[in-house]
């Protein structure tokens, strides 16, 4: 296998993982409430909310394996911030696919009009 097929697959497991732990309401709000402030502790982002501490920290963990959240050590408590670059990756992504089908269907639409 050569390295730019290796790396692709690799691209394409990192798109993966970041669309899967974006397919989760509770992660769509755990990043929203993150990318509007400065790091949060678990405590700080389950307030308010009817899951436990657990159960947000499941979700984050989730998160941070997709690189879409990074955690330090403070203390005794985590804090967690968000860093969007996996979320660009995905934008470019998307519009790479969405030129690629526009760019298909102008063909199409040529082929089926001449």
């Amino acid at each position: 296998m050569s390295t730019s097929t290796s790396r692709r697959r690799a691209e394409h497991k990192d798109r993966a993982s970041v669309f899967a732990a974006l397919g989760d309401e509770t992660r769509l709000s755990l990043i929203a409430k993150l990318s509007t402030a400065s790091p949060q502790s678990i405590s700080r982002l389950a307030a308010g909310s009817t899951l436990t501490r657990q159960a947000i920290t499941k979700h984050l963990r989730v998160l941070e394996g997709a690189r879409v959240v990074h955690s330090v050590r403070v203390g005794r408590e985590s804090l967690f911030e968000f860093r969007p670059e996996p979320l660009k990756d995905l934008q470019s992504y998307l519009e790479r696919v969405s030129d690629q089908w526009e760019h298909a269907l102008a063909r199409l639409k040529s082929f089926v009009e001449n």
